[in-house]
């Protein structure tokens, strides 16, 4: 079945056909589907490969099943990227250190296409006190945005669009600045952001307490 509808043709062409540079290897969502059906079918025996290939090919055909944006951008290319969509990330402690080093970590990981997610509750709230410095922290939302600025650099590099997910713990004492940071439309544009709800929240909800 061709690609008729022009925002499906569009969205084929921009996020999942295969080129080389300026060279076009996927000429047709078919051959998308036969490059993903070889792909799969490379795990097994090398007697089975093009039985098994038919097999995979059969259920993507029409749209009957169509895989994870990952595997359908990259299964079978030459490109060094993820098969993977979603990775969940460490940040270690609460120290720069492990902090740039799980900036570069997200950095990376956008760079191959996966999306990257946080809990930045391990991160001290802003104004609290850091022995080591003797200066007052500012908080897990001024260093959210490095990670928002560093994903904006890889947007701009022809990267695809960033998927990134920040959460923080209710009980967190910077969790209203993190509720309403993005109420400001300029302010952490490439995140998603959640709120970690403890058993013990969920608690006083049901009686109405503190």
């Amino acid at each position: 079945m061709p690609l008729n509808e022009s925002i499906s043709l569009i969205v084929w062409e921009n996020k999942y056909q295969y080129r080389q540079e300026n060279r076009i290897i996927d000429t047709s969502i078919e051959d998308t589907w036969q490059r993903v059906a070889k792909a799969t079918a490379s795990a097994e025996k090398k007697s089975e490969r093009q039985y098994w290939q038919n097999e995979f090919y059969h259920i993507l055909e029409n749209y009957r099943f169509l895989p994870g944006g990952r595997i359908l951008a990259g299964a079978g290319t030459s490109h060094k990227v993820t098969l993977l969509n979603c990775f969940v990330m460490d940040i270690a402690e609460d120290s720069l250190p492990s902090i740039f080093h799980a900036i570069e970590e997200g950095a990376l990981t956008l760079q191959q296409g996966g999306g990257v997610g946080y809990d930045f509750s391990v991160l001290r709230p802003s104004g609290s006190w850091v022995k080591k410095t003797g200066v007052p922290s500012s908080g897990p939302i001024s260093f959210m945005r490095i990670w928002d600025t560093m994903c904006s650099v890889l947007l701009s590099t022809g990267t695809r669009r960033g998927a990134m997910m920040g959460v923080m713990r209710c009980d967190h004492p910077d969790i209203e600045a993190f509720v309403t940071a993005k109420e400001n439309p300029n302010e952490l544009r490439h995140f998603n952001v959640s709120v970690l709800i403890t058993d013990e929240f969920m608690q006083a909800v049901k009686q109405n307490a503190e």
